[in-house]
C-alpha cells in the first residue's frame, strides 16, 4: 500500500534494522551481558510454545532464571578454581541464536 502512494518501504525498514541494532548494543553495553539473557531467552521460547503472551512471558521468566543458574554454574566449574564472569558464558551461548535470528528472520527486509 505505501509502495502505491509513492513511499519505498524497504529503505525505511532498513534504517529502522540498523537503529535498533544500534539501541540495543547500546542497552546492552549499559546494562551488562546479563541484561542480554532478557533479549536472547523471549525469542527461544516463542520458537517453541508460539507467540500467545500468556505463555510466553511466565515461561520466559522461569527459563531466563534456569539460563542463568546454569550459567553460573558453568561458569564457576569451567576454570574452578577461578571463577569465570557469568556474562561471557551467556554471551557465549546468545550470540549465536542472536546471529541466527538476524540472518533467518531480517531475511524479510
Amino acid at each position: 500500500m505505501a509502495f502505491h502512494l509513492g513511499v519505498n518501504p524497504e529503505g525505511p525498514s532498513r534504517w529502522l534494522l540498523v537503529a535498533t541494532t544500534l539501541l540495543t548494543s547500546v542497552a546492552v553495553a549499559f546494562s551488562g551481558t546479563i541484561g542480554f539473557v532478557s533479549l536472547i531467552v523471549p525469542h527461544m521460547i516463542r520458537l517453541i510454545v508460539g507467540p500467545d503472551h500468556r505463555i510466553l512471558v511466565p515461561i520466559s521468566a522461569v527459563v531466563g532464571g534456569c539460563f542463568l543458574v546454569w550459567s553460573d554454574v558453568v561458569a564457576r566449574t569451567v576454570a574452578a578454581p577461578a571463577e569465570l564472569p557469568v556474562g561471557i558464558i551467556t554471551t557465549f551461548l546468545g550470540a549465536p541464536f542472536s546471529l541466527y535470528l538476524l540472518k533467518t528472520k531480517g531475511a524479510r527486509l
